[in-house]
């Protein structure tokens, strides 16, 4: 990587891809006038302009406004996509399912299932489900996302029935309750069925495409949409997951299927998008991915991030076990946040809206006071 653009040619050619990824983040109270990174508390003035070639990637890291300089020099449409990632990425994003998107939002798990990795089938039970969603609800959750089939490496599908018969009678209750709710789901009858229940979102690890119908479905109901990323499908993902350049790569297939949705009708303003952390990368890809998030707000998409007690907290610890990787959770949802991430998704929600509240303390938004008091003890 380059710093600056001295020697950074700008001979494109019809398939380079261009890329903008803000680096260097401060407050944006700090400094007025900076570049904002999607309307939220961060900001940055330095940018790393990436150029993929087939195989070849450059990089060069430089202000913003030298870049869009040599974007001028390299032509048209180098110029004009460079403005437009700019556009995408300082965009403020509007409200998801309701959520306003101008504090984190914690998006609490709640696994309706007998296998899942991280809680061994603790809420597989009704009444357990119930008693965590609504735990849950008088906890403040944000959003609460109701999965009722496990898609950990190795695991086997479950039928559109049996998923329903699972999710469907906590979603209508806590839907109930005014819980904001979405449907972990790959399915397109689960992700309709889950609507109709009460649901206000649909989380998707295949990005709407491990069902045929699920775009249409979600077009027709004109629900917001969570597009994550995954190479393979759960049950195989982990044998040998393999990039050219994995930030990029994910980049490219997100981009690709918020052009599939917005064919389809579905707007913008209803999708966000994950990288899917743990659905088909190493530990050496999850970290590059997550070193390099604010790449993914150039997509223009509320961004969420969910690598609540993952695997590869523990391959960079202890290897503990799932229920024991809340501090690394922590540490790099935290990190995530610092990047812009709009949306978390966790499993320890109590624990987190501490860590939140803290967080917010030290990056104040214009609905937090400045005038925080406390005692030493």
């Amino acid at each position: 990587m380059a710093l600056g653009l001295n020697g950074f040619r700008p001979d494109l050619n019809e398939a380079t891809r261009l890329y903008l990824r803000p680096v260097g983040l401060f407050p944006a109270k700090q400094v007025p006038g900076a570049f904002v990174l999607a309307g939220g508390r961060f900001a940055f003035a330095i940018a790393e302009v990436i150029l993929r070639d087939g195989p070849v990637v450059r990089r060069a890291v430089a202000p913003v406004s030298d870049i869009l300089a040599w974007g001028r020099t390299a032509g048209e449409a180098a110029s004009e996509r460079l403005e437009s990632l700019l556009g995408a990425l300082t965009r403020t994003r509007p409200p998801l399912a309701g959520l306003s998107l101008d504090r984190p939002r914690l998006m609490a798990i709640l696994n309706v299932t007998p296998d899942s990795f991280s809680d061994g089938g603790a809420y597989f039970d009704y009444d357990a489900a119930m008693a965590r969603g609504e735990a849950l609800v008088a906890a403040g959750a944000d959003c609460i996302d109701i999965g009722g089939e496990s898609t950990r490496p190795g695991s086997a599908a479950v039928s559109a029935e049996e998923e329903c018969r699972r999710v469907l009678p906590v979603i209508s209750a806590l839907a109930a309750r005014g819980a904001c709710l979405s449907i972990d789901t790959r399915q397109a009858a689960v992700m309709d069925a889950a609507l109709t229940a009460g649901a206000a979102l649909i989380n998707d690890v295949t990005g709407l495409t491990g069902d045929p119908d699920s775009v249409s479905v979600v077009a027709s109901r004109t629900a917001p949409v969570v597009l994550m990323h995954i190479q393979g499908e759960p049950g195989t993902m982990q044998e040998a997951p393999h990039y050219e350049d994995v930030a990029l790569d994910v980049y490219d297939w997100l981009e690709a299927r918020i052009a599939v949705c917005r064919a389809a009708g579905i707007p913008e303003a209803k999708i966000a998008v994950d990288p899917g952390i743990g659905f088909g990368k190493t530990t050496a890809h999850n970290l590059e991915c997550l070193q390099q998030l604010t790449l993914f707000h150039g997509l223009g998409a509320a961004l969420l991030v969910g690598l609540s007690r993952k695997r590869f907290i523990a391959a960079l610890s202890q290897n503990e076990p799932p229920m024991a990787r809340l501090p690394g959770t922590v540490t790099a949802t935290l990190d995530a946040l610092n990047q812009g991430a709009q949306i978390v998704r966790i499993h320890d929600f109590e624990a987190f809206a501490q860590a939140r509240a803290v967080w917010e303390g030290l990056y104040p938004g214009e609905a937090v006071s400045a005038n925080v008091t406390g005692s030493r003890g």
